[in-house]
């Protein structure tokens, strides 16, 4: 995925009014919910998502398989790449 294409497909979804919670699912194939629309920031390919509790979970455009448009676990997927 290209850096602006990664920007793009995660702050899309952030800035959806209403937020609906989406998923991120790295290569590896470990996956977290973004549960608040403050608490992701992409700039330039690279990202950092502020977990509960502040833990900072960092990736980058390259680490990334698809953006789901639903929460983790619902089935339903919607593949952003």
């Amino acid at each position: 995925m290209t850096a602006e294409n990664f920007d793009h497909i995660l702050n899309t979804p952030a800035e959806r009014t209403p937020f609906q919670v989406f998923t991120a699912e790295f290569n590896s194939g470990r996956r977290f919910e973004v549960d608040h629309p403050r608490a992701l920031v992409a700039r330039d390919g690279v990202a950092v998502f502020l977990a509960p509790g502040g833990y900072p979970i960092w990736f980058d455009h390259e680490s990334v398989n698809q953006i789901i448009g639903a929460p983790a676990g619902t089935g339903r997927r919607k593949k952003r790449r």
